[in-house]
Order: structure tokens, then C-alpha cells, then sequence
């Protein structure tokens, strides 16, 4: 049986890389949708990116933000699977041990983004102070 990326009937592995792919690309897009935290991640990503390649970061500089920037979309994706994952197994009642995965889960992009605040003051207050100066 023959099934592309958008058959969301599919129970059984992926038979071909372009169907895995298919599949990612799909959660992607889905994260972006409906997740808001997702786009707001995304945005300052994107600022991220402009304001390097105006302060005319260098390689490491790059390397770093791109680090923190996966990072941060890694932590968020790790986060709404266990969200959709533990909502599913109690059918969306309240249960503590679920209450404590979804914030530890937080947590851990709290921590993403703080780094990356972090790694972003580190790399840009000093090239803006320079500018100012």
C-alpha cells in the first residue's frame, strides 16, 4: 500500500526517506499553526538572524546563534509532544503526574530561551555599544 506525506491514516512505519521527510515537514508546519509560543519563537529567530547580519557577526557568532536557536525550536517541540502525548493518556483530566511532565517540559524551554537571551546579549551589546559610541 502506497502512502504519500499527507495520508494522516498511517500506522505503520515510514517506508521511504521522502515520506519520512513528508511527515516532518507536516509537524513542522502544524507547530507553526498551532502553537503560538512556536511563532513567537520564530519571530525572534528571525530577528536574531537580521540583527547579525547587521552587526556583521562572525562565524563562531553564527554558529552560536544557530546553536540557541535550535535549541530553543528543539525544547518547544519536545514540549508540545509531551503535552499532546500526556493529554491523550489521562483524556484531558486533570492528573499531578501529568501536571509535573508538562512543567518540567516547560521548563526546559524556559531554560533554552534563557540561554539564548544570554548567548544574544553576549554577542550583540557589545557591537551595539560600539555603534553608539
Amino acid at each position: 500500500m502506497n502512502m504519500d506525506s499527507r495520508d494522516k491514516h498511517q500506522t505503520g512505519k515510514n517506508h521511504h526517506l521522502l515520506q519520512a521527510m513528508g511527515h516532518a515537514v507536516d509537524g513542522i508546519i502544524t507547530m507553526l499553526r498551532e502553537e503560538r509560543n512556536m511563532r513567537y519563537h520564530t519571530l525572534a529567530a528571525v530577528l536574531a538572524l537580521l540583527v547579525g547580519w547587521l552587526l556583521k557577526v562572525d562565524a563562531n557568532e553564527w554558529l552560536w546563534l544557530l546553536l540557541v536557536i535550535f535549541l530553543v525550536f528543539a525544547a518547544e517541540f519536545l514540549n508540545t509532544v509531551t503535552e499532546a502525548v500526556t493529554d491523550l493518556l489521562v483524556s484531558h483530566h486533570y492528573n499531578v503526574e501529568v501536571k509535573k511532565a508538562k512543567d518540567v517540559a516547560a521548563g526546559g524551554v524556559l531554560i533554552a530561551a534563557c540561554f539564548a537571551v544570554l548567548v544574544g546579549l553576549i554577542i550583540f551589546v557589545p557591537r551595539i555599544i560600539n555603534l553608539i559610541r
